[in-house]
Formats: C-alpha cells, structure tokens, sequence
C-alpha cells in the first residue's frame, strides 16, 4: 500500500515537476512503501500533545485556500485515538472563515512545529464541525478547563495522512517559556555565586 501523504500529494503535475527537476526516482519511495503513514503513533501523539500552536489550511468553495493560526495551552489540541485529533475553537473574530470552508469541504491540511527542536509535522484530514447541542460529551473532551477562552464549537479531524519533514531550513525559536527554563540554570547559579560572594564580604 502506497504512502498516505504521496497518494494525497503526488498529482500528475507533481510528479511532472519532479520529473523536470530531477527528484522523481528519490520521491518513488514514497509511492512503494509498505507503510501507509496514516497513524499516529507514540511519538506522534506526544509531539502533538505538546504543541501550543498549528497552521491549518481550508478550502473555500470559490477553489481559494485559507490559511489559520490556530493556538491555546499546551495541549488543547486532543489526540481522541490513533486516527482521530480534535480541538475546541476559542471564541475569536467571528469571521469563521475556516469553519464555513470545512462545512462545505472538510478537507484540511496541518503543520505543527517545533522550532526549538526543528521538528515539523504535517497532517492531512477530513474535519468535521462539531456543536455543543449536537455533541456535548465530545465539546467536554475537547475543552481546556484551565483556560479562560470561551469554546464557540470543536473540530474533529480524521486522520488521512501524515508525514514528518527534514529541520533543513527551520530557524530555531524560543517561547517565553522555553527561555525562563533555559536560563533557570544560569540564573540558580548566579544567586549561588552571590550568595558565596556575600558570604566572604563579612
């Protein structure tokens, strides 16, 4: 069974382009695997887990795509099963632009980064809108109890395909966070040295 990602991705204009430019018997790989790459696994779903933020891509029903930021607490993107991840939609501008595009169109794509580590994960799926009064045991599963935005609706996505990209290119980035703890050492030992300093001085 071909690949997920090169089923999805490797159109006939594609592989035209890969032809003219010499990378098309490196890219066969794909299209021979054994692995269809359409779950996620350990690794995976912890990498998701503790993303922060991702970029999601709809289509409209005029062909135009529309990319989103979409972001909240570590972890309030949910992996509900090895082909399945949701995430509540916080109350925003109340364009729902990308809501309205998946209600015709459920097909969306996802990248989910980690500049600190330069690892990227794109995801290809099927979402679907899912409302409070519809489904009000799948919103609580989606929902963020510790976080003050206000759930508008959820989004549920099958997992299609999914593919990790190489760090070529992917500048590295630090949160607030990731700072404060890589400087917590430094800082401990600076009071430490202070402290030793202080101590002499009397």
């Amino acid at each position: 069974m071909p690949n997920a990602f090169a089923t999805i991705c490797f159109t006939e204009n594609v592989k035209a382009f890969q032809t003219r430019y010499g990378s098309r018997n490196n890219n066969i790989s794909f299209e021979l695997s054994d692995d269809p790459r359409n779950e996620l696994g350990e690794f995976e779903t912890e990498f998701l887990e503790a993303r922060d933020s991702f970029y999601q891509a709809t289509i409209s029903e005029n062909g135009w795509p529309y990319v989103q930021h979409r972001g909240g607490p570590k972890g309030f993107l949910k992996v509900l099963d090895a082909r399945t991840i949701g995430f509540a939609d916080f109350k925003g501008n109340r364009q729902y632009i990308s809501a309205g595009n998946l209600n015709g169109n459920g097909r969306i794509s996802l990248i989910f980064m980690d500049y600190l580590n330069r690892r990227r994960l794109k995801i290809w799926g099927i979402a679907r809108i899912v409302h409070r009064k519809d489904e009000a045991n799948l919103i609580e599963r989606l929902e963020v109890p510790s976080y003050l935005g206000r759930v508008v609706f959820g989004v549920v996505i099958h997992v299609e395909a999914l593919e990790w990209n190489c760090p070529q290119h992917i500048t590295r980035r630090f949160t607030d966070i990731e700072m404060d703890e890589a400087l917590l050492p430094l800082i401990e030992e600076n009071q430490r040295l202070k402290a030793l300093l202080h101590m002499e001085e009397l």
